[in-house]
């Protein structure tokens, strides 16, 4: 990250990401689920790498460009997809992104994209104070407050103990 010229700030929030990613990472896994625990720390330490080149909305598509060049396809595919809550690629166009669909589809896509959330700078925040920020930033209408709701559903019920649920 340092190499490619990430500042120390970002440095420091991916290292605040995977701290919460591995959490959920393993906490999923131990209900059952198959989760690539190593490739989520990794890709939780470089989903913000494009930060060298952009810190807008472009820094994940950014991200992916960088990764690329370095040979790693798979976590060029997380740092894109992890803006948000995913942006599809309708949205994408609307943004001057590329007209891709920038959705996390794999678990462990979700799971830094969900981590990624939870911290504000280097500090972790509550789901509910996540929420609030999405929607101030965006719009509470905004369709990806809907999207980053369901993100959270779907990793909290991959979190809890199969034949325990409510």
């Amino acid at each position: 990250m340092r190499k490619v010229g990430c500042s120390e700030e970002v440095v420091q929030h991916c290292i605040t990401v995977e701290k919460i990613a591995l959490s959920i990472a393993r906490k999923i896994r131990s209900n059952g689920h198959k989760v690539d625990v190593d490739f989520v720390s990794t890709g939780a330490l470089l989903h913000d790498i494009g930060r060298a080149r952009s810190h807008g909305v472009k820094h994940g598509v950014e991200g992916g460009k960088i990764l690329r060049e370095l040979g790693m396809e798979k976590l060029a595919r997380l740092a894109e997809h992890h803006v948000g809550a995913g942006i599809p690629a309708g949205e994408a166009k609307e943004l001057g992104l590329p007209e891709k669909d920038l959705m996390p589809h794999t678990v462990e896509e979700k799971i830094v994209t969900y981590a990624d959330k939870l911290v504000m700078g280097r500090r972790r925040i509550p789901y509910g104070r996540a929420l609030d920020a999405f929607k101030s930033d965006l719009g509470p209408e905004h369709p990806a407050v809907e999207r980053f709701k369901r993100l959270h559903d779907e990793i909290q019920g991959m979190m809890k103990r199969r034949g325990h649920e409510k």
